[in-house]
């Protein structure tokens, strides 16, 4: 969760688009080029005077290129009385002048911006992803090209550190009479799209309206519309095209739709695409993304905006809006909602519902019955500056909530796509009076200053509830992850104590985890999977409900597997070199939970009991 740069959702999560590695530079000028603003007024490479011209190919949808323009906007500044100059492209046959010139003023870039619609500088330079920069000397001759740093291990893959600046290193290196020691590096973002061409429909052709579109409105566009989580809109066909190749590309990649569980017959909500409407999808781009007949497009989905349950018993909200910075790593913040109930009550649902979705990744709610997160926000407040980069109510953490919570507080969380659910008739958590509910928040970078004010809605029990339920942590506990270790495994095991119900499984660890499986054997049968993760991403960790309450009776063993990976190699690891992590809560130490929410007749469990050897 401590990308710097992230995208709920999808939404989201790209891959890699490389532009090659060579290691020379290229000797030739490049063909020159001239484009213009919204005014009309002409920027021409053969009259540019600087010592060194950085052109930056961006997007207005682009998360990672828009993440990137507060350090553009920086390098503009730190290098304009040393002879370099920067101007900025949008390489889209979609975008005017106009959208970017609004862009532009809407994330405050403090240098030139141009629409290239006929995408004469893509051919000029060779660039082939958003965000990509090239430096050119005064002779147009092409010295650097690739991507500003090396914060990305993939499309929306972030690094833990940054370890490694090319351009603003390839610019001190020109400015010094040096050779670009790296002059050539990969490129991660969002491909530079050429428009489609009108292709005639056959029999046999899949195309837009009538294969497509159905696809696009079933698996997609919860989170691919105007106003939520993802990064653009997959509503019409200039959308789709525009996007086409990146969809397959995330499709076959498994990580679009988002969904990290392991095929599982036990969960519910899954949003992996189904393999019929992943060939159709490929089939689609393969074909050249052939439009259709309008006619043959279904109704477009009206989408409920208003709380998925209906109308809460009670709906809690931000006293006043919380301001993300523009850049940065990404931010934890506790919101602290008082209940001001003067009656205990009985919670069956709880839903979040972000003010600003594209900054909000995720959350954990939380009961507190103690008031010290009412402390905590209180002492932030009295501590803190108007000038603050991210400011507002609550306060901010690195992990948690900033002290130890009661396990039978816990109140699940929320991501993009997920949907509320109710707990059955007679399960419920007990919400004592005057207590708050706390909301732990992820927010993510967009490239510009965001506000957030998020509501929270709470559900009771129309009728009292005969068995408690609570989050019960089966942990995989360990002492310390030595330096170096590729593999390091964590196994442990431990014995129910009561009868008891599983409705919900939620795993957590932190950068180095690699994997993690929940097992159960039931007495008197054999071990079973309740979940795996077999690709651990700590940017996208959700709730995952079952399908039917499991029954776990007294007696059942629940077995916790992981791998974490704390060697060099492993591009999320926080430090280099590797050191020896141990156990804590700090997103630099390391954590093996997978939280089991469950119910109880007759009181709650105290504990697990730990079998086989310590």
């Amino acid at each position: 969760m401590m990308a710097r740069l992230c995208f709920p959702l999808l939404v989201a999560v790209l891959g890699a688009i490389p532009c090659g590695a060579a290691k020379s530079e290229h000797s030739k000028p490049v063909a020159l080029f001239t484009l213009s603003d919204a005014a009309g007024k002409k920027w021409e490479l053969a009259d540019q005077k600087a010592k060194f011209v950085v052109v930056a190919f961006l997007s207005l949808e682009c998360p990672m290129s828009n993440g990137y323009l507060p350090v553009l906007a920086e390098v503009a500044t730190k290098y304009a009385d040393r002879g370099v100059s920067l101007v900025g492209v949008f390489p889209d046959p979609e975008t005017t002048a106009a959208q970017a010139a609004a862009h532009a003023k809407e994330y405050k870039i403090p240098f030139p911006v141009y629409a290239d619609r006929e995408q004469v500088t893509v051919a000029s330079l060779g660039v082939k992803v958003t965000p990509e920069v090239v430096v050119l000397d005064e002779k147009h001759t092409l010295r650097y090209r690739g991507r500003i740093d090396d914060g990305f291990t993939a499309r929306l893959k972030p690094k833990a550190t940054v370890t490694r600046h090319d351009l603003t290193t390839a610019l001190d290196e020109l400015l010094a009479g040096k050779a670009v020691s790296e002059a050539e590096t990969k490129a991660f973002g969002c491909p530079i799209n050429v428009a489609a061409k009108k292709l005639a429909a056959t029999d046999t052709t899949v195309t837009f309206y009538k294969d497509v579109l159905p696809l696009f409105q079933a698996h997609c566009q919860s989170c691919h519309r105007p106003g939520q989580a993802a990064p653009f809109s997959l509503q019409n066909y200039k959308q789709a095209t525009k996007w086409g190749d990146l969809c397959v590309e995330e499709v076959q990649a498994k990580r679009m739709p988002p969904w990290k569980p392991a095929p599982n017959a036990r969960l519910a909500g899954e949003r992996s695409l189904p393999p019929t409407a992943k060939k159709v999808l490929e089939n689609w781009v393969a074909q050249g993304m052939p439009e259709g007949d309008p006619k043959d497009a279904p109704p477009a989905v009206k989408f409920d905006d208003d709380w998925t349950l209906g109308e809460p018993d009670l709906i809690l909200e931000a006293p006043s809006d919380v301001t993300i910075a523009a850049k940065g790593s990404d931010h934890f913040r506790v919101l602290v909602f008082p209940t001001n109930l003067t009656e205990d009550k009985d919670v069956v649902a709880v839903e979040v519902r972000p003010g600003n979705p594209r900054v909000v990744h995720h959350t954990v709610n939380l009961i507190d019955r103690t008031g010290t997160a009412r402390r905590l926000q209180a002492e932030a407040a009295a501590g803190a500056k108007p000038d603050e980069p991210d400011r507002g109510p609550g306060y901010s953490v690195k992990m948690g909530f900033g002290f130890l919570p009661d396990r039978s507080g816990i109140l699940g969380g929320w991501a993009p796509g997920m949907l509320p659910k109710k707990l059955p008739d007679g399960v419920a958590i007990r919400l004592p009076k005057q207590s708050d509910i706390c909301i732990q928040i992820h927010y993510h970078r967009t490239g510009k200053e965001e506000t957030d004010r998020t509501k929270v809605g709470i559900y009771f029990a129309k009728k009292p509830a005969t068995e408690r339920f609570t989050s019960l942590p089966v942990a995989g506990l360990f002492w310390a992850i030595p330096a170096g270790a590729k593999e390091y495994v964590v196994d442990r095991s431990w014995r129910t104590t009561k009868d008891m119900t599983a409705y919900r499984l939620i795993p957590h660890m932190h950068l180095l985890g690699k994997d993690i499986e929940l097992f159960a054997t039931l007495p008197g049968e054999r071990e079973q999977s309740l979940i795996r993760i077999p690709v651990w991403d700590y940017n996208w960790q959700e709730q995952y409900d079952l399908k039917e309450p499991l029954k776990l009776p007294m007696g059942t063993i629940l077995r916790v597997r992981a791998t974490f990976d704390n060697s060099a190699s492993n591009p999320n690891n926080p430090t280099s070199p590797p050191k020896v992590v141990r156990l804590g809560e700090q997103t630099t130490d390391e954590m093996c939970f997978v939280f089991i929410g469950i119910s109880s007749v007759g009181g709650l469990p105290q504990a697990l009991i730990p079998t086989g050897k310590w």
